[in-house]
């Protein structure tokens, strides 16, 4: 007994250290790499299988006649000359009958009322003989008298104005040109000789006339072909490498697409999404395998649902492929309603927007 517990645990360390073997070398924390498979690349090749070789056949033809009516001639063409008068028209003709000139009118000169002020006496200062003090001690009344130098304001007289406001001046009004007519009469076509055909006349007949005569007609028949595609291996796969990627796509992402309901076929919106999601993550990671996971509501049978969501993985993995990615790169998986999203199992009521959530297609990268 312990003998076989011996060699479980050494075949269980033996299997450890190879699994450790296989990890990728000197990883990095927080990083996230897949294992990728090199695949056998392979293209598909058009070649042509004969089915019947080429073969000739003859066919004899009869001669073949056919009746012609012929048009001939009975009465040959002539021509005849013929004077067609000139032919004369009426016209107006316009002349200046009286020049225009113009009138001139005169517009006298206005004057406005003003005022100006005029300096009829200026401004002087003089000597002015005051009163006598009281306490002067002369006899003499001229002694002991104050001597002021008295000063007087300039006079001023205003004396009424006329100002121009507007000077003389000419206005001119024009005298209309007057016109008048007259008619004559010009030639409007000329006198000329036209010469005139006189049709020839004609008759028919009736002849037999010799359309192909008899032949024989050799037809080459072309081989036929039938177009098989076959795939012919460009590229031998099989060796493992480890590739670090994004870690989110490791994890399952949303391909947003809006399946019409019951259905599995692409439209033109989808295979965009496709184009712009799925296509540049698998060109950036060659040899990757990628999940297309596709899911439904609770609505519906487990069956029927299993089943469609089974279809609309497999219509995402053909576009791929149908755009030139190697289906061994590619793992179409329907979940039916196993993996809802929220409560909205059977028997559950739940709005459209809650139903939606569960009816998803997602991707992600796997080994």
């Amino acid at each position: 007994m312990k003998k076989i517990n011996l060699v479980v645990l050494f075949a269980f360390l033996g299997f450890a250290m190879q699994a450790q073997q296989d990890l990728p070398q000197n990883p990095e924390p927080g990083k996230c790499y897949v294992r990728c498979t090199t695949p056998d690349v392979y293209e598909n090749q058009t070649i042509q299988v004969k089915l019947t070789p080429e073969y000739r056949k003859l066919k004899t033809y009869p001669a073949e006649y056919k009746t012609v009516t012929e048009k001939v001639i009975v009465k040959a063409e002539s021509k005849k000359l013929v004077v067609v008068p000139a032919k004369y028209k009426t016209e107006t003709i316009t002349f200046l009958k009286k020049q225009g000139a113009n009138t001139l009118k005169v517009i006298p000169a206005k004057l406005g009322n003003g005022s100006e002020t005029v300096e009829i006496k200026p401004a002087y200062a003089q000597w002015e003989l005051g009163s006598p003090a009281p306490d002067c001690a002369s006899g003499n009344p001229d002694d002991c008298r104050y001597w002021c130098y008295k000063g007087y304001p300039a006079e001023f007289t205003t004396v009424p104005v006329k100002t121009l406001a507007n000077d003389a001046s000419t206005q001119s009004n024009p005298i209309p040109e007057q016109s008048g007519t007259y008619t004559k009469r010009v030639v409007a076509e000329p006198a000329r000789v036209v010469e005139e055909v006189i049709p020839a006349e004609y008759g028919t007949i009736t002849k037999t006339v010799l359309v192909k005569d008899a032949y024989t007609e050799e037809v080459i028949v072309p081989p036929t072909f039938k177009e098989v595609v076959k795939e012919v291996l460009k590229q031998k796969g099989g060796l493992t490498t480890w590739k670090e990627v994004e870690c989110s796509l490791v994890e399952y992402s949303a391909l947003p697409i809006n399946w019409n309901l019951g259905s599995a076929t692409l439209t033109a919106q989808a295979k965009n999404i496709i184009d712009t999601r799925l296509m540049p993550v698998l060109a950036s990671n060659p040899g990757v395998k990628m999940e297309i996971a596709s899911h439904t509501d609770a609505r519906g049978s487990r069956t029927n649902n299993k089943a469609l969501s089974d279809r609309r993985a497999q219509s995402v993995v053909n576009y791929l492929i149908s755009k030139g990615t190697n289906a061994s790169r590619l793992v179409a998986a329907g979940y039916g309603e196993t993996k809802l999203k929220n409560r909205c199992s059977d028997g559950v009521t739940c709005t459209e927007r809650e139903h939606a959530a569960n009816r998803r297609t997602e991707f992600r990268l796997i080994q």
